[in-house]
């Protein structure tokens, strides 16, 4: 298989996965308690925001999101218990 015929499935299949990330938001939001939904916007937002910048790496992207997540995954974990 040539590599440019793979690189267009892998497009495909983020694209796909893109939308089932979508839709399984839509199903979930409803349903989701402010204080979540706040915290998944904060780290949703500063994704996209790092993935708008062009010039930014994917791995220093994933770098920053790891450190800013992390300090919101224990939020979440230590409310729920």
């Amino acid at each position: 298989m040539s590599s440019d015929l793979l690189s267009k499935g892998l497009d495909s299949d983020i694209a796909g996965t893109h939308e089932r990330c979508m839709a399984a938001m839509d199903g979930r939001l409803p349903n989701m308690e402010l204080e979540t939904n706040e915290r998944y916007f904060v780290v949703l937002n500063s994704l996209v925001g790092k993935l708008e910048m062009p010039e930014k790496q994917l791995h220093e992207i994933l770098q920053e999101m790891m450190t800013e997540a992390a300090a919101i995954i224990v939020q979440e974990m230590t409310r729920m218990s």
